[in-house]
Order: C-alpha cells, then sequence, then structure tokens
C-alpha cells in the first residue's frame, strides 16, 4: 500500500466512523486485496468444494461491514482487525449452521496447524476451534485477540502489536501460549466427543 493510499485509508475510516456510509463504499477497493489475502488464509485450510468460497467471504464481510451501527476503527491495522474478527464470526456461522451434517459424518474442516504452526497431524473444525477461542477469551482475553488477528486476520505480529498496543514481545509470547492452550484444549475436546 503506498503513502498516499495509507492516507487516503485513514481519512476515510476517520469519515466511516463519523457515520459516512459513502467513506466505506471507498475504502473497501483500497483494502480488497488485502481483505482477499485474509479470506483466502481462512478458506485454504478448508477442503476443496467448500461451499463458501474466498470472494463470498469478502463479500459477506462487506455486507456486515455495511450493517455495522457504531464503528472505532482508528486505522488500517483496526480496520483489517475488525474485518478478521468479522470473517472468523460468518465461518463459525457457517460451520455451525452445517452442523447437522458434522452429526451424519460429513463435516468441513479447517486445519487449524497450517496456520498455528502446532502439530503436523492434528487439524479441527471451524465451531470447535471458535469454542476453545470463547474459552481462551474468558481466561485471558488478549491471548485469544491475537490468535483471532494472527490465524483469522493475517495480520503480522507488527499489526497485532499495533492494534493492541502493546509490544511484539508480548505478541510473540502470547501467541505461543495461546497456540499449546488451544492444543490442548481441542485436543481434550477431541477426547471428550470420542
Amino acid at each position: 500500500m503506498t503513502k498516499g493510499s495509507t492516507h487516503e485509508v485513514t481519512g476515510l475510516l476517520q469519515a466511516w466512523v463519523q457515520g459516512d456510509d459513502q467513506a466505506l463504499q471507498k475504502l473497501i477497493p483500497l483494502v480488497h486485496r488485502e481483505l482477499r489475502q485474509a479470506a483466502r488464509h481462512y478458506m485454504a485450510g478448508e477442503k476443496p468444494g467448500h461451499l463458501l468460497q474466498t470472494t463470498a467471504l469478502v463479500h459477506e464481510t462487506y455486507l456486515r461491514l455495511v450493517g455495522v451501527q457504531k464503528v472505532s476503527c482508528q486505522n488500517r491495522a483496526h480496520f483489517l482487525a475488525m474485518c478478521a474478527q468479522l470473517m472468523r464470526r460468518i465461518l463459525t456461522d457457517f460451520a455451525r449452521s452445517r452442523g447437522a451434517q458434522k452429526r451424519s459424518g460429513k463435516v468441513n474442516r479447517v486445519t487449524f496447524t497450517d496456520a498455528l504452526w502446532v502439530a503436523p497431524q492434528s487439524d479441527t473444525d471451524l465451531a470447535a476451534l471458535d469454542a476453545a477461542l470463547e474459552k481462551l477469551a474468558a481466561v485471558d482475553e488478549r491471548k485469544s485477540r491475537v490468535v483471532e488477528l494472527r490465524f483469522f486476520g493475517g495480520l503480522t505480529v507488527q499489526e497485532s502489536a499495533e492494534v493492541l498496543k502493546v509490544s511484539q514481545d508480548t505478541i510473540m509470547r502470547d501467541w505461543k501460549v495461546a497456540k499449546v492452550w488451544l492444543l490442548r484444549e481441542l485436543n481434550s475436546e477431541g477426547n471428550r466427543g470420542a
């Protein structure tokens, strides 16, 4: 992103926060590539033939952004973090709506380890990951947000630190601890369900 477009994004975000709905329409094309990259990151973990595709995920995110009443975005990183959270909710909602298929043995799975680099053979469904993240949030909100930003949002360590207003070292520590905590939680869930 060029310096001019960075300033333009910030200006449009400020206008949107102040209630200018047209600003969002101008903003999306400027960050579309980054939104597609984040969506592609999520969808890479899904099985081929998943009903929700990258473009659909970006479009659904935009539709949910249009419905947001009160916005609190300070900059590009905060906006992308908000989009990451929306994408997580969209995919989780989609996974839950497909829950009936899970009971019949048909389930869409997202590979947790590709993004988190935890265990080579482990994968989990998005609903289980969301439930584990909710439990982590109850224990440590910041670690949950770090996972959300990095895993779902595709934000870098630096961008995550900027959004959460902590150091990059803190982000890395939280990331490592959260990965271990989530892996343990997901494995214990799998053992309870077996």
